[in-house]
C-alpha cells in the first residue's frame, strides 16, 4: 500500500475534522470514504484497493493502525513487531515477514501507549517492560528503548475467539481420546494439575480446555499477571490480575498477594496462570490446604525439568531444606502434564505423569502417557502417538473418595500389587 497516499488522505481527513466536536465511528468512516473516493476518481485505484485504503485510514484513527487486519485475521496466531519497519507474523506454525510497516516510530509508540493505558498499565523509559492485553484477550508484551536497541518492540500472542475444547485438541492431534478421557476424570476428582512446556507450546490453550471439565457449581478464582484465561463454563468465577508499582515504586500487587487474598474468598479451586518465582511457595501451600483441583502452569523443557524449577522457585521464597521442598511439591501436585511445540509447528501433549511420592530423596514420577515420535509424513508433519504406558495409577483412591469412576482400561493399584 502506498504510504504517501495514506499520509495525503489523512491530511485531507484531518482538515475536515472539527477538533471541538466528537465524531462517531460511522461519521468518521463516511468522511474517509468521501475523501478517498474524491481523491481517486481518476481510476488510480481499483474498487478493492479503495476499500483497503479506507480501512487502513480508519484503523489509524480508531483501531490498531496497520496491526488491525492482522488482529482480525484468525489464521494469524502471533504478531512480532521488532521496530516500526520490521513486522513478522506466525501463521500455521510458520513465521514470516509481513509487508506492513508503521508510518513512523512515533505512530508505533502511540499505539503501544493506547494499548497499555486501556489496562491501566504504564510503560516508559524508566519502566520499559510491561505485559498487557487487548480487548479480545490477546497477550501483549512491550519492550521500549533503551532496553530495546532497534526501537519499540511489541509481541502479541493471539487466542481463539472461542476457547478450544478437548474435542478440538483431539481433532488436531494434540492428544488422544483415551488421554482426554482420563484427564476429564482427574479434573472431576479434583486432582491438582500442573502444566509445563516451552514458550508457545499451548499451555494457556490447554488449561482453558482442561477447565471446561470443572463442575458448574464450583467457585473458581483465577490469578494472572495479565488476564488471558477464557473460562466460560463456570458461572461463579472471579478473575484477579496483578498490578505494577507506580513511578515511586508503590502500589504494586503481585501474584503472591493475590494468592493469599484468594484463600479468603471461599474458592473451591484456584487457578494460577503461570508461576515464575517465589509465588510457587504460596501456590503449593494453597494446594496443600484444602483447595483440591487447583491448576497452574510453568515454563520448562520436560516434566523433570519443571520439578527442578519448582524447587528453585520455592527456595527463592524460603530457606528450607530441599527434602522438605520436595515433600511439599509431591503432596501438593498430583499430576504433571508436559506440552511441546513440535518441529512442524504443531503443539502436542508429550507426557502425562503422576507424582507418586518420594523415593530415595527424589520425587518419583509415574508416567501414564508418553508421546512416541514416529518421524514425518510426506508433507513434513510430525507423526507419532501419545500412548498409555500401562503403569498402574498409584493415587486412584482420590477418584474413589470423589465418587468418580475410573476408565475400565487403566490399571488399578490393587491389580498391580497382585
Amino acid at each position: 500500500m502506498n504510504e504517501e497516499w495514506v499520509r495525503t488522505f489523512k491530511e485531507a481527513v484531518n482538515a475536515r475534522l472539527d477538533p471541538t466536536q466528537s465524531t462517531s465511528d460511522g461519521e468518521l468512516m463516511e468522511l474517509i470514504e468521501e475523501v478517498v473516493l474524491r481523491e481517486t476518481g481518476d481510476g488510480r485505484l481499483t474498487a478493492g484497493e479503495k476499500w483497503e485504503m479506507v480501512q487502513r485510514i480508519f484503523h489509524s484513527y480508531r483501531g490498531l493502525d496497520i496491526l488491525q487486519p492482522l488482529i482480525d485475521d484468525a489464521s494469524v496466531t502471533e504478531i512480532m513487531i521488532n521496530s516500526h519497519r520490521d513486522i513478522f507474523i506466525e501463521r500455521d506454525g510458520r513465521v514470516s515477514r509481513n509487508e506492513a510497516r508503521f508510518e513512523s516510530r512515533e505512530k508505533l509508540e502511540d499505539i503501544i501507549q493506547a494499548i497499555v493505558a486501556k489496562v491501566n498499565r504504564t510503560v516508559n523509559e524508566m519502566s520499559p517492560i510491561v505485559d498487557a492485553r487487548l480487548q479480545d484477550g490477546s497477550r501483549v508484551n512491550v519492550v521500549l528503548p533503551p532496553v530495546a536497541l532497534q526501537g519499540p518492540t511489541m509481541t502479541i500472542r493471539k487466542f481463539p475467539a472461542q476457547p478450544l475444547t478437548m474435542s478440538d485438541l483431539i481433532a488436531v492431534g494434540a492428544l488422544t481420546r483415551q488421554a482426554a478421557e482420563l484427564l476429564g476424570v482427574f479434573v472431576k476428582a479434583k486432582y491438582n494439575i500442573f502444566i509445563g512446556g516451552g514458550t508457545g507450546s499451548g499451555k494457556t490453550t490447554f488449561l482453558n480446555a482442561l477447565s471446561q471439565g470443572i463442575p458448574v457449581d464450583e467457585r473458581i478464582i483465577t490469578i494472572e499477571d495479565s488476564a488471558e484465561l477464557q473460562i466460560r463454563t463456570v458461572p461463579n468465577l472471579v478473575s484477579l490480575e496483578t498490578r505494577n508499582a507506580n513511578t515511586e515504586g508503590k502500589g504494586g500487587i503481585g501474584i503472591r498477594d493475590l494468592i493469599r487474598s484468594s484463600l479468603r474468598m471461599r474458592p473451591n479451586r484456584i487457578i494460577v496462570g503461570e508461576v515464575r518465582g517465589a509465588e510457587a511457595l504460596d501456590m503449593l501451600a494453597a494446594m496443600n490446604t484444602g483447595h483440591d483441583g487447583s491448576f497452574s502452569t510453568g515454563h520448562s523443557n520436560s516434566t523433570a525439568d519443571m520439578l527442578s524449577r519448582l524447587e528453585m522457585m520455592v527456595l527463592s521464597a524460603a530457606d528450607l531444606p530441599v527434602e522438605v521442598v520436595r515433600k511439599q511439591i509431591s503432596s501438593a501436585i498430583d499430576l504433571m502434564i508436559h506440552l511441546s511445540r513440535m518441529r512442524d509447528g504443531s503443539r502436542k501433549v508429550v507426557e502425562i505423569s503422576e507424582l507418586a511420592g518420594i523415593a530415595n530423596g527424589e520425587i518419583f514420577l509415574n508416567p501414564l502417557f508418553r508421546f512416541e515420535d514416529q518421524g514425518e509424513d510426506e508433507n513434513g508433519k510430525v507423526k507419532g502417538e501419545l500412548f498409555y504406558t500401562g503403569n498402574s495409577l498409584v493415587h486412584g483412591w482420590k477418584c474413589r473418595m470423589a465418587g468418580v469412576e475410573l476408565p475400565g482400561w487403566i490399571t488399578r493399584e490393587k491389580e498391580a500389587a497382585s
